[in-house]
């Protein structure tokens, strides 16, 4: 028969593996907004590009840049496009308006 001693060695050991890889499995999560490996873009740049011909800069860098946080993605061109960042595309103001420029 197996003893107590063994039986609780064996049962750490599996509750210790199962620890560590809950913890590899939130920093592997942290990486991206979207929770996957894909590499954080660079907020500032693709909204600079974004609102460029925007009339109200500051309004138009303040939303793009929240929203290329949550969704780290900004659609290419100056306007339009939403269809390639569907997230990007959905996110509303408090009153339904299209959030994101």
């Amino acid at each position: 028969m197996i003893s107590k001693p063994v039986v609780a060695f064996f049962l750490a050991g599996f509750f210790f593996l199962h620890m560590i890889q809950a913890l590899e499995t939130v920093s592997i999560k942290g990486l991206g907004a979207t929770g996957d490996l894909e590499a954080k873009i660079d907020c500032g740049k693709e909204c600079t590009r974004r609102c460029q011909l925007a009339s109200r800069q500051k309004i138009c860098h303040r939303a793009c840049g929240t929203c290329c946080a949550r969704c780290n993605c900004v659609p290419p061109g100056t306007s339009g496009n939403q269809d390639v960042c569907p997230c990007y595309a959905n996110m509303t103001t408090h009153d339904g308006r299209k959030k994101c420029p």
